[in-house]
């Protein structure tokens, strides 16, 4: 391995260790370090690899860190930036699991939990309204896609994977229709993926290892726009299909995976150990980062070259804006069971004005509703 190499894994090892802020300022942290002073990385393929995380399902640091490792050295060095990127909040992670997993029933740690909980709901308030900004602006129709899907998830309590795929499809009619839509005619695939869509997000035998590589796989391809939007999917399948965790603990899941400087996807990491110990927390881990990965060296370069296409914006602004709506309504299902009385109350709406007004980042945030959890309770 080149010196060059050698030092872009370390620089990633470090990144993930001290890369607080979300994953706009990782990578502001990428550019700066590996494009301006270093000028290990081209501007411009630098910029590739923002715009595919922009149109590809997963968390955007994570997939411009597997990007650079891809140009500089193919699919496995695209393998071993995202390692060095990951093992820090995975190490982390872990470790807060173990402990938590040992001392769960103490009343300290549910003094915590019990000031983080409504914070985390917060948090995942200010983002599904950022993400719905960000992609809907004035577009009315975004609009009402991102109303429908979270009335709909707020109103069954449950998320589907299939309204992601629809709401995408619809906008790449309206906006771009393809040929065989204008001629009346439908391709096989529309109807197959019809008919099998619900199964991406449920299936496996419970409490397996195999059950949760799967799951965490079929998690992993719907994370649109932002990180929480696998909160949505995260819930309905560990909570009320396969039944690994209770309300309360994947409420806690969610608040590790945002304190920690990874991205918040290795929330997988924490369910993975409570399921099925340091086995389980390996496999999920590994699941929620593979279709990320596969999305970065498979089609990566297929993806810049026709990044402007209009079929493939206008599918991504619907998923997208899907995913908003998603993320929303699991944040009104979540707050019934996060939100119990009047103190929790005041912490949610502290930690949404500290969000909304101060911007103060969401690590502090979950920091300062624990502390909240022990004074008051």
């Amino acid at each position: 391995m080149s010196v060059a190499r050698r030092g872009l894994l370390l620089y990633y090892l470090g990144l993930g260790t001290w890369g607080f802020g979300g994953p706009i300022a990782a990578v502001g942290y990428m550019q700066r370090d590996l494009v301006e002073k270093r000028g290990w990385i081209d501007r411009d393929a630098f910029v590739d690899g923002v715009a595919l995380g922009q149109m590809m399902p997963g968390p955007l640091a994570a997939q411009v860190t597997m990007w650079v490792g891809y140009l500089e050295g193919g699919p496995i060095g695209a393998l071993a930036t995202a390692a060095m990127f990951i093992l820090p909040s995975f190490v982390g992670v872990l470790t807060v699991a173990i402990l938590y997993a040992r001392y769960e029933g103490l009343s300290v740690v549910q003094d915590l939990f019990y000031g983080i909980a409504p914070g985390v709901m917060a948090i995942i308030a200010i983002a599904a309204i950022k993400l719905a900004r960000l992609t809907n602006r004035s577009d009315r129709r975004l609009w009402i896609i991102s109303v429908a899907l979270a009335v709909v998830t707020a109103a069954t309590g449950a998320e589907i994977a299939l309204l992601f795929v629809a709401a995408g499809f619809l906008m790449l009619f309206l906006d771009a229709p393809p040929k065989w839509l204008r001629r009346g005619t439908v391709p096989a695939a529309v109807p197959v993926l019809a008919a099998h869509g619900p199964w991406i997000v449920a299936g496996g035998s419970t409490g397996t290892a195999v059950a949760l590589g799967l799951f965490f796989c079929k998690a992993g391809a719907f994370i649109f726009g932002s990180g929480l939007a696998i909160v949505p999917f995260l819930r309905e399948g560990v909570v009320h299909q396969h039944h690994w965790l209770t309300e309360r603990q994947f409420l806690d899941a969610v608040a590790m995976g945002l304190i920690t400087p990874g991205p918040v996807v290795i929330t997988a990491t924490f369910i993975g150990y409570l399921v099925a110990g340091v086995a389980g927390a390996v496999v999920a881990t590994v699941g929620i980062f593979t279709p990320i990965y596969l999305g970065v060296v498979i089609p990566g370069r297929w993806f810049v070259r026709h990044r402007d296409k209009p079929e493939m914006r206008a599918f991504v602004k619907g998923a997208t804006a899907a995913a908003a709506g998603a993320i929303a309504g699991a944040t009104v299902v979540l707050t019934r069971g996060a939100v119990v009385d009047v103190k929790t109350g005041a912490i949610a709406l502290t930690a949404l004005l500290l969000l909304w007004r101060f911007r103060i980042k969401e690590p502090y945030i979950v920091l300062l509703s624990g502390l909240a959890g022990l004074v008051l309770h």
